[in-house]
């Protein structure tokens, strides 16, 4: 995975970082932890200038959570129930924890899609409640391109400080995003496995 990244931001520039950041929301297991520190390692070699490649992460962040936006909110609250209650063992969640996790939501909303875009998987599904909750689209959008944009400049100005000593730990992080991956997709089955209903 890092070599496809790498390929891909050498070749396309803003354009590829904001893509792939969309798609880091779309699809978790595409680590932000990779692209942005190698949008900054880039950046100090030469490529796409620090404070492009932060505004395109940060937009194509922001972009890809505005779609798990739409899409609760389109969906809505009684249409998700149903779906928890037909096919929860496959989606890993009972209606009672949904209902939990909506209710905390009610309460947290607005910190919880800020802080949300700083943990990892969070960042995605916090998006989903958000729009179930029809929670104002200006104020999502503020808060998410808030967090959106000082997660990526982080992780841009980490990679830019890393510089010479990107090469020498490139070889291992090939190896830790694939198992990242591996990991998510079997804590996924577990999951699946140990799913119980409500009682």
């Amino acid at each position: 995975m890092f070599d496809w990244i790498t390929g891909l931001l050498e070749g396309g520039g803003a354009w590829a970082i904001a893509a792939l950041m969309l798609l880091e929301n779309v699809f978790p297991p595409i680590p932000s932890e990779l692209i942005m520190p190698l949008a900054g390692f880039n950046a100090a070699q030469g490529g796409t200038p620090l404070w492009l490649a932060v505004l395109a992460g940060g937009a194509g962040s922001t972009a890809g959570a505005w779609l798990w936006y739409a899409l609760g909110r389109a969906y809505g609250a009684r249409r998700l129930h149903q779906l928890v209650a037909r096919h929860g063992r496959w989606l890993t969640l009972t209606p009672s924890e949904l209902e939990q996790a909506q209710a905390w939501f009610a309460r947290h909303g607005g910190a919880a899609v800020f802080f949300g875009r700083f943990l990892p998987t969070i960042r995605t599904l916090i998006s989903v409640p958000a729009g179930l909750a029809r929670m104002p689209v200006g104020l999502f959008l503020l808060y998410t391109a808030i967090g959106s944009l000082i997660w990526s400049g982080g992780l841009a100005l980490a990679g830019r400080l890393l510089q010479g000593q990107y090469h020498a730990v490139s070889g291992w992080l090939n190896p830790i995003s694939t198992a990242i991956v591996v990991a998510i997709f079997a804590s996924y089955l577990w999951r699946v496995i140990r799913w119980r209903p409500d009682a």
